[in-house]
């Protein structure tokens, strides 16, 4: 933990005080916290990256999420790793649908 010294005018800290009561239990670091990932999110420069690749055998026909190229049951792609990161490629929220690579899109991402 590190102590800071700033100054914030009566409204913010009343805002403050209001979000850190109704949402974090009283926690006023944790709402910064929270409040300033919200911020990185929102301006594109925070969220889910991908930060590697997992092989996995396809068990049904899929097409690959770059490419488009269709694969069948059996074949071998990759399935991403997301991490919370910082890139201009960073996305808001992990996709729920699913997302497999060819090899041939995920070594031209390398």
């Amino acid at each position: 933990m590190k102590r800071l010294n700033f100054t914030l005018d009566n409204s913010t800290v009343e805002l403050l005080s209001k979000l850190a009561e109704k949402y974090y239990g009283g926690n006023k670091s944790q709402t910064v916290r929270a409040a300033l990932e919200s911020l990185a999110t929102h301006q594109n420069h925070d969220g889910w990256v991908i930060s590697g690749y997992t092989p996995v055998k396809a068990d049904h026909d899929v097409n690959c999420h770059t490419c488009g190229t269709s694969k069948h049951e059996g074949e071998i792609l990759f399935k991403p790793v997301f991490e919370r990161g910082t890139s201009p490629r960073a996305i808001r929220e992990i996709p729920s649908e699913e997302w497999v690579e060819c090899s041939v899109c995920v070594e031209s991402q390398s």
